[in-house]
């Protein structure tokens, strides 16, 4: 009884002692994410003037804690910068509308595309399956600027330079091969006798695909839509400075360089700019964080 009672014990110690290493850990993880979002904010309510300051510590006197800290605080922090990055970029607007536009039609029609790819892939078996699936996963190890070359004279060719296409096209061709991926194991964990039982009842491949399949799936096209605007998002810069000249199609990446002058660069408003830029991201995840968690859930497990 005595051994029991202390093995309990010692049972009990150890999965309290995890529990903490698991917070501590995640702790830790998420203060390393949001740690440069935190220093965007602060930095974009500081004065320009306060930003390279540096504490007036006198020779030979040791740095306090309070002088450390006056290198981010400042009586004068305010959202000026929030007010003022309009009038220093008239066009900043323009350019937060172009990058949500222009991530919504990449990811609009690269699951056009990943729909019925990944849907082939998880139900047909044909030649060439896992070859072309290979390929597909080899794509994704290769960045985009090795392909900017060629992808400038192919639109160049078909006149889409300067134009909205020139970097949907681009964004939808790169994104796919992951979307595939992403949405075939989805596709995967949904019972076959489902699509039996409608073929029985006379239903077509299509319409068991869009009345049986699509909504089951609902979750997993959530994540798979989620992870395309985000990668549409994040390649923007690239191809926004490669095949576009035009500031009326310009995406905010790249207008944000409006805020460097000729003398000085505007960092404060420039990190409200990012701030306000990465607004659509948050509201996505703030609105679909349920329908996330549980696409996330339904493709981890394999029977």
């Amino acid at each position: 009884k005595v051994w029991l009672f202390w093995s309990s014990k010692m049972m009990d110690k150890y999965t309290f002692l995890q529990k903490i290493g698991i917070y501590s850990s995640l702790a830790l993880f998420i203060l390393f994410m949001l740690l440069p979002f935190v220093e965007m904010f602060i930095a974009s309510l500081r004065p320009l003037t306060h930003l390279f300051s540096r504490p007036d510590v006198p020779v030979g006197e040791t740095m306090t804690f309070m002088d450390f800290m006056s290198r981010f605080y400042s009586d004068k922090m305010s959202f000026q910068a929030y007010r003022d990055m309009w009038v220093t970029v008239p066009q900043l607007p323009r350019y937060i509308f172009n990058s949500v536009f222009l991530s919504t039609a990449v990811t609009f029609f690269s699951m056009c595309f990943i729909v019925p790819a990944a849907y082939a892939y998880a139900r047909f078996d044909f030649r060439g399956k896992t070859i072309s699936l290979t390929l597909f996963l080899a794509v994704n190890m290769f960045s985009g600027a090795v392909l900017l070359i060629p992808l400038y004279k192919l639109l160049r060719v078909y006149g889409l330079l300067n134009t909205y296409w020139a970097m949907i096209i681009p964004g939808v061709a790169f994104l796919i091969p992951t979307g595939i991926w992403l949405l075939k194991s989805f596709l995967e964990k949904i019972p076959y006798e489902l699509e039996e039982a409608a073929f029985v009842d006379g239903a077509s491949r299509l319409y068991t695909l869009r009345r049986v399949i699509l909504p089951l799936a609902v979750p997993g096209l959530i994540v798979v839509g989620v992870a395309m605007f985000i990668g549409a998002y994040a390649q923007q810069f690239l191809f926004a400075i490669t095949f576009n000249q035009d500031r009326d199609y310009m995406p905010l990446p790249a207008g944000i360089f409006e805020f460097i002058g000729y003398q000085d660069v505007l960092w404060n408003e420039m990190m409200a700019a990012s701030l306000v830029g990465i607004l659509p991201v948050l509201l996505i995840f703030l609105f679909m964080q349920k329908h996330l968690i549980a696409g996330l859930t339904s493709g981890a497990v394999k029977e």
